[in-house]
């Protein structure tokens, strides 16, 4: 499942250290293409100089050609034709960045090269010259594919080009993953708490047009002395060059003379990432004032947006497409201090319109994040190179930064607003049950105190809400009441997921502290005299897994009797329910299905009965036979259950689905050693990692959480405990598989 050895991306563009948004655009690239891809795709780079400077560069860099040297990219194309191991030439294209009039030395470059090329076009100029369309039309004649980075510039690619709209494909900048809550923290950290925050960043130019909002301040600091407004950012090298620092000194003197010194601050710096992303983070408000009309996207604009900010924008048409959905507020005109002034005192005066506008910028930058454009940028490589079949997505690292964040002295909370803990949704024992098996499992693997501390939370909470009568309650709040949702739900699956969880720590006796192990047997002996109160499927196939746990340790002919009822329980279901297309336990499938052919693998291993293990290979393989389509994982939809006699629905799926999915995988391919089991835990796997129909990742890089459900056209990024649980077992699985 790995590319031919070699195999290669090569990207041409400018590249860091150099300077200008082309360079951090590609640098993101190649970042997130490790990060997602790891060593199955590499990378190398082809960067373009000007003719004032040379630079160090990383290694990725196997190329460099100074762009105003038509003989280079000639030569340069001879070199790169010689390389058996380059698969893909993409050309990150903007015409001041090639040499020659509109920067036509390219041509002469895509002309001499015989590999596949993706040319990916920046700048899309409407109403073009003759010249200026030639030159583009050439390029996308020679390109076998056009990668652009807005809808609109797609329709002016075609309508005003004539390039064939087969032959282009949209793929939008891409953002940066943050933590909504870091806000308020990184506000605290910088001093600004009490502040109203604004902010434009990127290399500062006269087309940046700042001037016009700083004139916007100028009514709004004396109503608002708390606004502050940062300008993060030097002075682009080529207006250097040309005029050095000409313009900044005119931002400077009309911020004194405009007495605007105690809200406007200059960072007159090329900022490292992270610092760059704080301050962006922090920012309540930014200030996008571009004055081109035909700006197709900017960079700045994208990473303002995934750092949760209210943008208010001039009309530029990466601004006219993003700002659609209340993200922010989309000016009428370019060059209007006035109109910006309104603007900014809307936001200001009004806070929670501001955060809305925020919260919604965060969450429709969640899909081009740059771990999903890595995506279509490798997905693409596969396509053009023939090798979408070699295509191998990384393992993310295993990250319980979410699971501790989710974590009180109490128990493990139920939902989070993005990935901020929600401590109005309380506790469930579903949830404490599952994060204490996910410690029981975490610890085995890797032995770590504060491990250990965790699971004693979430035991903790099994036994505080355990009835006198041996029963479980489900639900509690913040306050560690029990709630009127006991009352009104039914609790057998809880009651079953708590005899899993209590018979799994039993299991590890080995490797738990005593203490903990002796207190989950004392839960379970209270617990098993309610066995008989459980009668619904899912529940007891919970109980099974539970039981068959505990009879790795004592062997009681009790146990094994206990797990001979409810199998036969389970069996007597499906011979009710089953018929010759639907060999299923109920004539429905709802959530967590694979737990059942699950248990009656567990019941087979325990009492050596055929009967139960016929039973879940039939049942488990009818499953698979509906989940797995056209090299993608698709389970039961959380919008409507999929019963015998309907049409399935689609789309709404949830990660405790795939989680189970693999964890009944994993079982299936120890006891049968048939392959076909392995590699459909592994395809399943990757359904996190993006082999979905969104081609996004389901998991959030930064703190290791899996975000709540597979929508139809986005996802659900809040990062409650269920979800982030079910994605953490399925990853610490998968260490079996890393060979």
């Amino acid at each position: 499942m790995k590319f031919e050895k070699g195999k290669k991306m090569l990207l041409v563009s400018s590249y860091p250290p150099r300077e200008c948004g082309l360079a951090t655009f590609t640098n993101d690239i190649v970042n997130a293409i490790k990060v997602v891809f790891g060593d199955t795709l590499p990378i190398e780079v082809c960067a373009l100089q000007n003719n004032e400077k040379r630079y160090h560069y990383n290694k990725e860099v196997s190329y460099t050609i100074n762009s105003s040297k038509l003989d280079e990219f000639q030569t340069i194309a001879e070199e790169i034709n010689e390389r058996k191991d380059i698969g893909l030439i993409c050309i990150q294209h903007e015409f001041g960045l090639f040499g020659g009039e509109y920067g036509d030395y390219v041509l002469a470059f895509i002309l001499a090269l015989n590999k596949p090329i993706a040319t990916i076009f920046h700048t899309v100029l409407p109403h073009p010259d003759e010249k200026r369309k030639k030159i583009v039309h050439a390029i996308a004649d020679l390109s076998d594919r056009i990668i652009v980075l807005t809808k609109k510039s797609q329709e002016i690619l075609t309508s005003h080009y004539d390039c064939p709209l087969r032959k282009t494909q949209v793929i939008p900048h891409g953002n940066h993953s943050i933590l909504w809550e870091q806000k308020e923290k990184l506000k605290n950290k910088y001093g600004l708490s009490n502040k109203i925050v604004m902010s434009t960043f990127g290399l500062i130019s006269e087309n940046k047009n700042i001037e016009t909002t700083l004139f916007a301040l100028t009514e709004v600091v004396i109503k608002h002395p708390e606004v502050i407004y940062f300008i993060i950012g030097k002075t682009h090298p080529e207006v250097i060059r040309q005029e050095g620092e000409k313009y900044r000194n005119l931002l400077i003197a009309t911020v004194e003379e405009l007495n605007l010194k105690n809200n406007v601050v200059f960072i007159n710096e090329y900022l490292e990432l992270k610092e760059l992303l704080e301050y962006l983070t922090l920012s309540d408000i930014y200030l996008f004032s571009s004055k081109d009309p035909n700006q197709a996207v900017s960079g700045t604009f994208a990473y303002a947006m995934s750092c949760g900010c209210a943008v208010i924008s001039t009309p530029i048409p990466h601004a006219v497409e993003a700002l659609e959905h209340n993200a922010g507020i989309l000016l009428k005109e370019f060059n209007n201090p006035e109109e910006f002034k309104v603007a900014i005192l809307r936001l200001t005066e009004n806070k929670e319109e501001r955060v809305a506008m925020g919260k919604n910028a965060f969450s429709l930058s969640h899909g081009p994040i740059w771990e999903n454009i890595a995506i279509k940028y490798g997905l693409m490589f596969g396509e053009l190179t023939n090798r979408m079949e070699d295509l191998m997505f990384n393992l993310p690292p295993i990250k319980i930064d979410h699971i501790k964040k989710l974590t009180t002295d109490l128990g493990i909370l139920q939902f989070s607003k993005f990935s901020e803990p929600d401590p109005e949704s309380g506790y469930t024992l579903d949830d404490n049950a599952r994060a204490l098996i996910d410690m029981v499992m975490y610890n085995k693997l890797f032995p770590r105190d504060d491990t250990v501390i965790m699971a004693n939370t979430y035991l903790k909470y099994i036994e505080n809400i355990q009835r006198e009568t041996g029963w479980f309650d489900n639900y509690k709040d913040f306050s560690n009441q029990l709630t009127k949702q006991n009352g009104e739900v039914n609790l057998e699956d809880a009651n079953g997921r708590a005899l899993w969880s209590l018979g799994t720590v039993i299991a590890h006796k080995e490797t738990l502290p005593a203490d903990i192990v002796l207190r989950a047997k004392n839960c379970w002996d209270r617990a098993i005299i309610r066995l008989s109160d459980i009668n619904s499927p899912r529940a007891m196939a919970y109980a099974i897994k539970g039981l068959y746990n505990y009879y790795t340790i004592y062997k009681e002919d009790l146990i094994e009797k206990h797990i001979e009822k409810l199998a036969d329980e389970l069996l007597r279901h499906y011979k009710i329910n089953s018929e010759v297309n639907w060999c299923w336990y109920e004539d429905y499938m709802t959530y967590a299905n694979n737990v059942l052919p699950e248990a009656m693998m567990y019941s087979y291993l325990v009492t050596g009965k055929m009967k139960y293990k016929k039973i879940a290979l039939t049942t488990f393989d009818f499953l698979l036979s509906h989940y797995f389509m056209k090299g993608q994982l698709k389970v039961v939809s959380n919008r409507s259950w999929f019963k015998k006699e309907n049409e399935r629905t689609f789309y709404g799926e949830q990660p405790i689905e795939v989680a189970t999915t693999i964890m009944t995988l994993d079982l299936f391919n120890e006891v049968t050693r048939n392959r076909k089991y392995k590699d459909q835990l592994k395809l399943a796997f990757i359904w996190f990692l993006g082999n979905n129909h969104l081609q996004q990742i389901m998991y959030n890089p930064e703190n290791g959480a899996s975000y709540d459900g597979l929508e139809d056209k986005c996802i659900n990024i809040n990062q409650g405990a269920e979800s982030t649980l079910c994605f953490f077992k399925a990853r610490l699985i998968m260490e079996k598989y890393l060979n």
